[in-house]
């Protein structure tokens, strides 16, 4: 496991193929857990992902931008997202967005 932010109830690991966030994302520091996502992205070997949402226990838009500026970057670089875990608030806001389809299919061409 490589910790690659830690803050004050949240924090992002990535353990094997899989980015895990825990804890609740807020708006200000969105930027920097997508930042360091996308920065592992990039430097990864792996042509495959996972990210786990599971432990976000608060429905946050700040969330969902993080995830879609990680599968831009999987996007740009060819890497194959084999799963995205939400949690359920974030899964009922990803639905009353209408983003369902996209996150359970994040490989389709849009």
């Amino acid at each position: 496991m490589t910790v690659l932010l830690a803050q004050p109830n949240l924090s992002l690991t990535a353990q094997s193929h899989t980015l895990v966030v825990k804890g609740d994302v807020h708006v200000n520091a969105a930027a920097e857990m997508a930042a360091a996502g996308v920065k592992w992205l990039q430097t990864t070997a792996l042509t495959g992902v996972a990210f786990d949402f599971a432990d976000v226990t608060k429905a946050s838009s700040a969330a969902i931008s993080v995830l879609f500026e990680w599968l831009r970057a999987c996007h740009a670089r060819g890497i194959v997202i084999q799963s995205i875990t939400l949690s359920s608030p974030l899964e009922r806001l990803a639905s009353l967005a209408e983003l369902d389809a996209l996150i359970k299919s994040p490989n389709a061409e849009t």
